[in-house]
């Protein structure tokens, strides 16, 4: 195709809610590895909290090549349901598979399980990428409209949130359930189990995606280069490296508070039951958050709005620190706070990738969309990463033992874990948003010239 192909149609409200509801699907994996992977693997897998976290680092730095691989196959990818679409069929089955086998614990020693983790879940984030590049790149192609396109993505992270919420409610309760029904007391069969029902689920989300959603926006022109050339491309692309700079520092943010949630309740607040319910208001308030987006950005510009959230957010967070163990109510209270502040996060960022992506046609006259994606899963990947292995290190350091209780050294780095750590991120995060310079107006100039452009094939 060497012309643009554009519709007079915008999607509707029924692609609107599939596309959000694939995160939802999404987050059956990603929420249950960002909350439950690491007290998994430490409480139950039987690994120690520096095996476990040293493991999971290596691994997601790994597969973090495995993303902009991905959205170089999928840029380039040509069949008659598009670029992007027939990943979601492809890569489902073998995602569910590999995420049952991360979840299921072998009767080997502890350096054989050891190796077992890498392979698995090596594998299983690998296969998590071929689904996900091409997931989000699709949210750049279903509209060129920027209002249109946080709306979309406001969707997404709606579901997205509420999968997560779905997850961190459910799964202890599953675990449990399944362990008693099938696994005779063995909570490893429980795990297992659990992913097994999450794989079948998210499998028919993907498929009722790949039937309702259309890609409408292509390239001014198609030009074949290297993939080489796309990441030298995005590296000249200021904009884009701001964005890639911010979702390295907020998922670290994101990914420690959620990671040393568990431990929190767990072991320094010592009431394990409230686990669940304490990652599910949360969940509930990033879905609120995510869903009043597209009203925020009807009267603050994207970049000033991220920039207020950031510092509200490292306020809220530090204010954990003082909060005393036995004040339950002050902690749900915060911890809701802190979700409504984070929630227009993702639909926001989202957005701006997309933004990014019209900014790199604008400059070179090649979209790469999935290539922009993919480097920015990236960087939210490799921040995962490091604050799964900033969590494993501190508690190893501090003398965390499993399923004991913890030490007041440890219960002291737990709670800085979920306070001023994060806290002091986010506001650095508020920082970075202040060198990126894709506010409205500039954004209309460019949608102007490429039409314009468009206009001339």
């Amino acid at each position: 195709m060497t012309n643009a192909t554009r519709t007079a149609t915008q999607p509707g409200w029924l692609e609107k809610i599939t596309y959000g509801f694939g995160d939802f699907g999404f987050n059956l994996y990603w929420t249950t590895i960002s909350a439950f992977l690491l007290i998994f693997y430490t409480d139950s897998f039987g690994l120690s909290a520096a095996a476990a976290g040293t493991m999971l680092l290596t691994t997601k730095l790994v597969d973090a090549c495995v993303d902009p691989i991905m959205g170089a196959v999928s840029d380039r990818t040509r069949t008659k349901w598009g670029r992007f679409r027939p990943w979601l069929v492809w890569g489902g089955v073998p995602l569910a598979l590999s995420a049952v086998a991360t979840f299921t614990t072998p009767d080997l020693a502890e350096g054989g399980k050891l190796i077992y983790a890498y392979l698995t879940f090596g594998l299983m984030m690998a296969l998590y990428s071929v689904v996900n590049i091409p997931y989000g790149a699709l949210s750049g192609v279903l509209t060129n409209n920027p209002q249109a396109r946080t709306q979309i993505n406001s969707f997404r992270f709606v579901g997205g949130f509420l999968g997560g919420t779905f997850v961190t409610f459910m799964t202890p309760k599953l675990v449990k359930w399944l362990t008693a029904q099938y696994g005779n007391g063995n909570e490893v069969i429980g795990w297992q189990l659990t992913l097994a029902l999450y794989g079948v689920v998210a499998c028919l989300i993907f498929f009722v995606l790949f039937l309702t959603a259309h890609e409408r926006i292509e390239p001014v022109a198609e030009v074949q280069v290297s993939p080489l050339k796309d990441i030298g491309d995005l590296v000249k692309n200021g904009p884009w490296l701001i964005m890639f700079v911010l979702a390295l520092v907020i998922m670290i943010t994101i990914s420690t508070r959620m990671g040393a949630s568990a431990y929190y309740i767990k072991y320094y607040v010592g009431k394990p039951e409230l686990v669940g319910s304490f990652l599910t208001v949360y969940g509930f308030a990033l879905a609120a958050g995510s869903l009043v987006t597209p009203l925020l950005t009807r009267f603050i510009d994207k970049r000033r709005l991220l920039i207020i959230l950031m510092v509200l957010v490292g306020v809220l967070s530090s204010l954990f620190f003082f909060i005393p163990k036995d004040q339950i109510g002050l902690m749900y209270t915060l911890q809701i706070a802190i979700g409504l502040c984070l929630g227009p996060k993702s639909p926001l960022t989202f957005s701006m990738y997309a933004d990014c992506a019209d900014y790199n046609e604008y400059k070179t006259g090649r979209r790469a969309t999935a290539m922009t994606f993919a480097a920015a899963t990236f960087s939210q990947k490799l921040g995962g990463a490091l604050a799964s292995f900033v969590i494993a290190s501190v508690l190893a350091g501090l003398g965390y033992v499993a399923n004991q209780a913890q030490s007041g050294a440890s219960q002291t780095g737990i709670v800085l874990l979920i306070s001023v750590v994060p806290g002091a991120l986010a506001l650095l995060a508020a920082v970075i948003m202040c060198f990126y310079n894709l506010n409205d107006s500039r954004l209309a100039q460019i949608q102007a010239a490429l039409s314009e452009r468009k206009s001339k094939l």
